[in-house]
């Protein structure tokens, strides 16, 4: 199998695999987004990362819906990210603001002890995601207090998983390897 048909089978076309139930699709691109945007925030550049994250956790949030059988633009699942954002508030962005402190503080070498942190973060929306597209496709209201408390759990779960995963983004290289 190719690197292409890979990634069509992994990530792109994923929602239509039959030999994988709907869980383990979700589980994989969560894993997949975690190890994208954890890899992507080794780069050096400090306060670049939610411009180029958010896009990114959106397009994986878009493949969540489309697994749990929410038809979903990508540009509304960027909408949603950033709506998930804005109910996360302020601790949200005081994670994104401390990784860019961090990155700024040690000169470029911060990325990549950022890693747990960019996962943990990546696998909470990733789990939001699930949570709320499950919850769509049943036709089930969400309060934003239910939201929150996927989130924290989620989060201090993508923490330890993050840990765990650390060395697989300094050697993997591509999370489809």
């Amino acid at each position: 199998m190719t690197i292409i048909q890979k990634f069509k089978n992994e990530i792109l076309e994923i929602e239509g695999r039959q030999d994988i139930n709907d869980d383990t699709k979700v589980s994989r691109i969560t894993h997949y987004a975690c190890i994208a945007c954890a890899g992507i925030a080794v780069q050096p550049i400090p306060f670049a990362d939610i411009f180029i994250l958010t896009p990114i956790q959106a397009y994986f949030s878009s493949r969540i819906a489309a697994i749990r059988g929410v038809p979903v633009s990508e540009s509304e699942a960027l909408d949603w990210v950033k709506e998930m954002i804005g109910l996360l508030g302020l601790g949200f962005i005081a994670q994104q603001v401390a990784i860019g402190i961090w990155k700024t503080v040690t000169w470029g070498m911060g990325g990549a002890l950022t890693i747990p942190l960019v996962y943990a973060l990546t696998y909470a929306i990733m789990t939001v995601a699930d949570f709320y597209f499950s919850a769509k496709a049943r036709n089930e209201a969400i309060s934003d207090s239910v939201l929150k408390a996927v989130w924290r759990d989620a989060f201090k779960q993508g923490k330890r998983q993050g840990k765990v995963a650390e060395q697989d983004v300094k050697t993997a290289g591509t999370p489809l390897s």
